[in-house]
């Protein structure tokens, strides 16, 4: 195997916008690679943890939508905060969801898209002043849920679920 480049530290913010740029060009294996770069260098970066997520749920409904997931979901912890953490988990589930509806699957679209609701909720109860992204999500899940044909469709909203502490 090659050994790989070190990036520099100083080359980090640089490489984050790249990073960005890649995943909005439809690059998102570009985009891991970068992060991947970057957290070699600065472990904890929580940009570079996040676009990593990004790039990797990006990917989902390409072949091993399973295998991206689990990576995916090994990276929540990492997140430096709870709100973070149930945030993106939701996000992954929403994803996975999405990645269903597009290939004909709405019955198996529905159970990951009515668990991201859950979890978006709950990212609402932990949201931090001024960013309310996990509203946003839950409104798009819910009318994404409202679009599947009607056999799959909640017809009621889903029980939040109350985790102990």
């Amino acid at each position: 195997m090659l050994e790989l480049k070190r990036l520099s530290k100083d080359a980090v913010p640089s490489a984050l916008a790249r990073a960005e740029r890649y995943r909005l060009l439809n690059e998102p294996a570009m985009a891991e690679s970068i992060c991947l770069d970057i957290l070699a260098v600065e472990p904890d970066n929580q940009a570079a943890l996040t676009m990593l997520l990004l790039a990797i749920t990006d990917q989902f409904g390409q072949e091993g939508t399973g295998r991206h997931a689990a990576r995916a979901q090994e990276l929540i912890q990492r997140l430096g905060d709870e709100y973070s953490r149930v945030y993106y988990a939701a996000l992954i589930q929403e994803r996975r969801g999405r990645a269903l509806v597009n290939s004909g699957s709405a019955t198996a679209a529905r159970d990951w898209l009515v668990e991201a609701l859950r979890g978006f909720e709950r990212a609402i109860g932990l949201h931090p002043a001024g960013n309310e992204d996990a509203i946003l999500r839950w409104n798009a899940c819910a009318r994404t849920l409202e679009r599947l044909p009607a056999d799959t469709r909640v017809t009621h909203e889903p029980e939040t679920v109350i985790l102990s502490e």
